[in-house]
């Protein structure tokens, strides 16, 4: 079974076309880094707009790339939130109005649940070890910082989440704050391993065990404060130390959290996903402590820990299985008898 798998959630284009909820036949993503970047962060506004140039292009290419056309086509997923309204809806829409005219089967997919999936998926038809159930799953993104614990594909509860800013959220406003430009989280990943991550002993929130909600805004407004009182006169090196500083104040916090919860909820396999996985220091530390504690860790490659459509399709197939189509909202609705 085929899937069609769209993703508008935030700034990215994204299509691509699953077999069987595993192997990756395409997964194409237009980047929208270079229309925000100059203004230090996403402008929903400008993001819609670039979704209306780029949907039909971006899933026209990743139908070609596998080889396909929309009558192979099983099924069609599509993010249908949390994200921004205005970018979703292009998604959402252009799903419906192609299941309808195609006679396709559709369902809406929760975009961080789908994050999980992305540690499933295959790329080619060598197969590989994946994760197995109940695991543990850390979505880390700019939108959203979340703990899972999924007992199956679809079957999961939320153990922890943020309460203000999200990881990545706080590693784009620090890096605006530095001057590093935009998206944050690269730049300073990149400083970082040139800083001295002891230099300022930032705030570690919430980290009472057995507390599994995370919170940002703290270390944020920390590094705010420690540049208003100290500046950055002192040149390039006190960048790369407070940029190394605040990364390790956040790494140490995901990583002690989803510790903690790998030991709340007995599982043994973690997956790590969402665009801060690529996150070259989280994964060292992930690395060594799995290595230390015994437990599988499974971090999707970078271009499947940010927003794709390939982790939408994957999630999709096992919806729509389960036959969780979604509605058109129209009076005259194709039948998806036999799926």
């Amino acid at each position: 079974m085929l899937i069609l798998g769209i993703e508008s959630s935030c700034d990215d284009t994204a299509a691509a076309v699953v077999e069987d909820g595993r192997y990756v036949l395409s997964s194409v993503v237009s980047s929208q880094d270079m229309v925000h970047a100059p203004y230090g962060g996403v402008v929903p506004e400008l993001a819609s707009r670039r979704h209306i140039e780029m949907i039909i292009p971006v899933v026209e290419e990743a139908l070609s790339k596998a080889g396909v056309t929309l009558k192979d086509i099983g099924g069609i997923a599509v993010t249908q939130g949390p994200g921004l309204v205005g970018s979703i809806l292009i998604g959402l829409s252009f799903a419906k109005a192609v299941s309808y005219t195609a006679g396709l089967p559709f369902t809406g997919v929760n975009h961080i649940e789908a994050h999980p999936h992305a540690a499933f998926l295959i790329e080619g038809r060598a197969e590989k070890e994946v994760p197995r159930f109940p695991l543990v799953a850390l979505i880390v993104s700019g939108g959203h910082t979340t703990l899972l614990h999924l007992t199956g594909f679809t079957e999961y509860r939320i153990i922890g989440q943020t309460l203000d800013d999200a990881a990545g959220e706080a590693f784009d406003k620090v890096a605006k704050l530095l001057g590093l430009g935009y998206p944050g989280g690269v730049a300073i990943d990149r400083l970082a391993k040139e800083g001295n991550r002891k230099s300022v002993e930032f705030t570690r929130p919430f980290m009472a065990k057995g507390n599994l909600d995370f919170s940002f805004s703290g270390v944020k407004t920390a590094v705010l404060n420690y540049v208003k009182g100290h500046g950055l006169a002192t040149g390039p090196e006190a960048v790369k130390d407070l940029a190394a500083s605040f990364q390790e104040s956040v790494v140490d916090v995901l990583v002690g959290k989803a510790l903690w919860a790998l030991e709340a909820t007995g599982a043994s396999d973690l997956v790590v996903a969402g665009g801060v996985a690529c996150n070259s220091r989280l994964r060292t530390r992930l690395t060594e402590a799995a290595r230390d504690g015994g437990f599988r860790l499974f971090i999707p490659p970078p271009r499947f820990c940010s927003d794709n459509g390939a982790m939408i399709a994957s999630l999709g197939y096992h919806q729509l299985k389960k036959g969780a189509f979604g509605t058109l909202d129209m009076d005259s609705k194709p039948t998806w008898e036999g799926f």
